[in-house]
C-alpha cells in the first residue's frame, strides 16, 4: 500500500505539504521553506522535484498551472489528511516527552 511509504514524512516532505497550503511552483517552495525554518531546512532542486513528483503520483498535491518548465501545485485533501496525521504523531513524540521528562 503506498500510504506504508508515507507513514512518517522527512522534514522536507512535510514542509512541501506545508508550503501547499497555498499554490506555489518549487523555487517557491524552496524559497519558503528556508524562511519558514530560519535556514535550518533546505530543499534542493533534485530532492524537490522527485518528491513533488511522488506527491503528484501518489494523490498528494496536484499540479495547477504550467507556464514553460515552471509548474505551480497545491495540496490536495489526501495530502491534507496526510500532512495533518504527521503534525498529530510529532504531537504525540512532544507529549510522550513531556511525560517522560516531567514536564507538562
Amino acid at each position: 500500500m503506498a500510504r506504508e511509504k508515507y507513514k512518517t514524512l522527512t522534514e522536507q516532505m512535510f514542509y512541501i505539504l506545508l508550503c501547499l497550503q497555498r499554490e506555489c511552483c518549487g523555487i517557491d517552495i524552496m524559497d519558503r521553506v528556508t524562511e519558514m525554518t530560519g535556514g535550518r531546512v533546505v530543499i534542493g532542486p533534485g530532492t524537490l522535484y522527485t518528491l513533488l513528483g511522488d506527491f503528484v503520483k501518489q494523490g498528494f498535491i496536484r499540479e495547477t498551472a504550467v507556464e514553460g518548465r515552471k509548474r505551480s501545485y497545491v495540496i490536495t485533501d489526501a495530502g491534507e489528511r496526510l500532512l495533518q496525521e504527521e503534525y498529530a504523531r510529532l504531537k504525540q513524540l512532544v507529549s510522550d516527552y513531556d511525560n517522560i521528562c516531567g514536564r507538562k
